[in-house]
């Protein structure tokens, strides 16, 4: 019962903002409800984690996750959009399951932050990396385990789908004027990053999906 009326709360403002949108119309109003859904969603996700009956083993697992992650992602810093934390939080959940990906990769950006700069992209990061592992955990479900190639395509996809998320964050944050046109430019603008940034989660998957797949496996093995 706990766990239905958790997840009940975390779907409400999905529905919030159709009933905003609808009945306002301004983007304005769409621009701040979309960003309370993003901090309630995650604030929803640790609430879970945290009445959840998870053991000791499943938690430190989680944050050794997130940590190697966010270290992973420091010394990429300087090449625009190009990190191993997108491969990292995919296989994670890939091989644990969506809420654990979900988990690590929300963690693995505020953790990363700390050192590169917290500001009001965090939250976004956090759902953006936190989407990437639960989809990835979809696709695991039943211990299945993807070739490599499909998996480094997947994660070529997940480069415009961080970004994407992303984008929204650019949106209602820094235009003025939301229309078809603003928004178009937007993604357009990005592209080149989110290009780089599929392109290096699809070179980090040919060289490491292997080895880390048998690794993690493994230690789900001894906590299951």
């Amino acid at each position: 019962m706990k766990k239905n009326f958790i997840l009940l709360i975390g779907i409400t403002p999905l529905i919030l903002i159709t009933l905003f949108i609808k009945k306002l119309g301004s983007s304005t109003y769409f621009a701040a409800i979309l960003t309370l859904t993003v901090i309630f969603t995650l604030f929803m996700s640790y609430l879970y984690f945290e009445k959840s009956d998870n053991g000791t083993k499943e938690i430190a697992i989680i944050a050794t996750l997130s940590a190697f992650a966010a270290v992973a992602r420091v010394p990429f810093a300087m090449i625009p959009n190009v990190q191993p934390t997108t491969f990292i939080v995919a296989i994670s959940g890939l091989v644990f399951g969506p809420y654990e990906g979900f988990l690590v990769g929300s963690s693995a950006a505020f953790i990363s932050n700390i050192f590169l700069g917290q500001g009001p992209w965090t939250p976004w990061q956090m759902v953006a990396w936190g989407v990437i592992g639960a989809i990835s955990g979809l696709i695991g479900k039943g211990n299945k385990r993807p070739k490599t190639e499909v998996f480094a395509i997947i994660c070529l996809f997940y480069g415009f789908l961080f970004g994407a998320i992303m984008n929204l964050w650019h949106i209602v944050g820094f235009i003025k004027d939301i229309n078809k046109t603003t928004i178009l430019l937007a993604y357009i603008n990005s592209f080149p990053f989110d290009l780089l940034h599929g392109l290096g989660n699809f070179f980090f998957s040919i060289i490491f999906y292997e080895k880390f797949y048998k690794i993690l496996f493994r230690f789900k093995l001894r906590i299951t």
